[in-house]
């Protein structure tokens, strides 16, 4: 277990150094696999000594090494919060092989939520294959509930697109998306379908905790004002996966 968790933690920062290419590049549609890093400021290309994730960061002061202009917090924040998802799941796994599948878990939710708050996007390479992700992970931890997530997965889809149909009838306008449709199909590949409800009431209570938030922060919140609900549904199934939480209270 020392071995998982330790190499977890120190992986992690390089995962968020990637899951900041990947949030930046794709919804820009721009290849993320290649095209070097460069200054924003003066063009530079970045090297080695630039793109340590985390070190790079504090070590030249938040600038560039070369124009010394300032670096924006994102990639700092993102390889951050990539290593407080390990640490996370760290703190609350016991068996080394899950604490992997929470990681992976954790890491591509950090993705989604971070696309949609910006974009209002959820891509489909990214929900896609978590919704395999979690069918080969129950077909590991749990192989004689695969059915039974495979079912999830069908039902959260279904359910979603019924209810964004239902939505649009009735206000002439969209309320959810296709992309949450499919990131709650991957819900219920990961969890089950008797533990969807979980989910769908979690990530409601968190949409309601950020609406009160905004509206506490002076933002006005009307009837058609947007918030993106893909963050509120990675949290949930987050938190439904990782604390294993009952079909209902």
């Amino acid at each position: 277990m020392a071995g998982s968790w330790l190499l977890a933690v120190i992986l992690a920062p390089f995962i968020g150094s990637f899951l900041g290419v990947l949030i930046r590049r794709l919804p820009e549609g721009r290849p993320v696999a290649t095209g070097r890093s460069v200054c924003e400021s003066c063009g530079r290309p970045l090297d080695a000594r630039d793109l340590v994730p985390l070190g790079s960061y504090l070590a030249f002061g938040g600038r560039c090494r070369t124009c010394r202009a300032p670096i924006g917090f994102f990639h700092f924040a993102v390889e951050l919060a990539a290593l407080t998802v390990a640490l996370w799941a760290v703190a609350a796994e016991a068996d080394p092989v899950r604490l992997w599948a929470d990681c992976v878990l954790g890491w591509t939710l950090l993705a989604l939520a971070w696309i949609d708050w910006q974009h209002f996007r959820l891509p489909d390479v990214l929900t896609l294959p978590l919704v395999l992700l979690g069918l080969g992970a129950t077909a590991i931890l749990q192989p004689a509930d695969l059915v039974d997530h495979a079912a999830g997965a069908v039902a959260g889809y279904l359910a979603f697109r019924a209810i964004g149909a239902a939505y649009r009838r009735l206000r002439g306008r969209e309320g959810l998306g296709q992309g949450d449709a499919k990131l709650l199909a991957a819900a219920g590949a990961w969890v089950g379908v008797a533990s969807l409800p979980m989910v769908a009431l979690v990530a409601a209570l968190t949409g309601l905790t950020l609406a009160g938030l905004w509206r506490l922060g002076g933002r006005a919140m009307t009837a058609t004002t947007r918030l993106p609900f893909g963050p509120c549904l990675a949290f949930a199934l987050w938190i439904v996966w990782l604390y294993r939480l009952p079909p209902s209270f």
